[in-house]
């Protein structure tokens, strides 16, 4: 049986973004069709065939991106005998191309993101923003296969890379459990957190980070209809700056409306599921967003989707079916940001309004979403494509 080393920063328990999830569900479906071995950073793990990495002790005081390279060259050692080896964004390109040249196999490289298109990175990395780069760089050009999770990102790997053969760039998109994301009808959660049940809610769901776009949502809120509430349940900030600017809009919104909850921990992923089901409309303002697995998880939900067209988002949410999408015209400098930023907050505020003042519509939205996820997103699937890919490098 194929032996495939899949290499990730994150891994559970330890996940903090949708390339950890990404890993999660691959890596299960994967172990029907290959031998299955995960390499990860952080804290040991129990589960099986896993296997987790500290940062070295010697570089304890060094800038984060060269911690993430030494931990990459003990995965790469760890890596000795794989067929193949997949690694899982820049933080792990490193060790996949260091593998592939140490032991002589070919490395596959799932890209979640691009380095080049999210410069705000140099704010939270400073020097090590250059290494991330350099990781990310050499393996791309120099990998045996590309996947890219949607066809926006796959246009966006070429344009940044262009030396990259553009037959060896695929296309497989993420995946959605719709056994674990799927409507919970319980109302513990959502009352605890304080959301009225009674009024509609405006969800959104993520870190804050510059490519997630909160900023423009909080702006956009303060237009909402007065009897929406606003759910955000985001944390984890990039930077004290970006963290700062957040909570002085989201303090400016508090003082003009009721129904602002404002939830900074990570919630655990079934209250996140509770929440979900129970809003009007789920909303993703992102800037860049390569293919956006949070609104799956909103549609499997039976949730409506309003969010921004830009990147892979487009294939997820299908326009007037599932959600709405939001046009944005984009400076082309590489950091998303938009042209007419007043625009961008007054349509996605359009947006957002149309669905809380049409609940049927709202409804409706959610339930084909739910069937959308279903017929299109299967982790199963994936899998099985993601082998073929390996199969054409062997």
């Amino acid at each position: 049986m194929l032996r495939a080393d899949l290499i990730s920063r994150e891994y559970p328990p330890e996940v903090y973004g949708g390339a950890g999830v990404h890993l999660e569900y691959l890596a299960r479906d994967l172990r029907a069709l290959a031998d299955v071995r995960v390499h990860c950073f952080g804290a040991p793990r129990d589960e099986a065939g896993v296997t987790a990495y500290p940062e070295p002790a010697e570089l304890a005081e060094a800038n984060a991106a060269l911690r993430t390279m030494g931990v990459n060259l003990a995965i790469a050692q760890g890596c000795a005998g794989a067929d193949v080896v997949h690694s899982h964004t820049w933080y792990a390109n490193f060790a996949g191309h260091t593998a592939k040249l140490l032991h002589g196999i070919p490395h596959v490289l799932t890209t979640h993101s691009l380095e080049p298109l999210r410069p705000w990175k140099a704010e939270q990395l400073g020097g090590g923003y250059a290494l991330s780069s350099f990781c990310e760089k050499t393996a791309i050009e120099a990998a045996d296969a590309i996947i890219a999770v949607s066809g926006g990102m796959r246009r966006d790997v070429l344009k940044a890379y262009p030396t990259v053969d553009p037959d060896r760039v695929h296309v497989v998109y993420n995946g959605i459990d719709t056994q674990l994301y799927q409507p919970d009808p319980g109302t513990d959660v959502v009352e605890r957190l304080g959301i009225d049940r009674n009024r509609p809610s405006v969800v959104f769901v993520g870190r804050i980070t510059r490519q997630k776009g909160l900023p423009y949502l909080v702006r956009a809120c303060a237009d909402l209809p007065s009897d929406a509430q606003i759910v955000l349940l985001a944390g984890a900030p990039d930077t004290p700056e970006i963290a700062a600017e957040v909570a002085a809009l989201v303090a400016d919104l508090q003082k003009t409306r009721d129904g602002v909850i404002w939830v900074q921990e990570m919630l655990p992923k079934q209250e996140v599921i509770q929440v979900l089901t129970h809003a009007t409309v789920f909303v993703c303002p992102s800037i860049y967003e390569p293919m956006g697995i949070v609104n799956l998880e909103a549609m499997a939900c039976e949730t409506a989707v309003v969010a921004t067209a830009t990147g892979g988002i487009p294939e997820v949410v299908a326009d007037g079916e599932t959600g709405v999408l939001v046009p944005i015209e984009q400076v082309q400098d590489g950091t998303g940001t938009p042209v007419d930023p007043e625009r961008f907050v007054a349509d996605l505020a359009a947006a957002l309004t149309r669905l809380i003042t049409d609940p049927q519509l709202a409804e409706r939205m959610g339930k084909a979403g739910r069937r959308r996820a279903v017929e299109k997103f299967s982790w199963a699937r994936i899998a099985e494509d993601t082998l073929d890919i390996y199969r054409t490098v062997l």
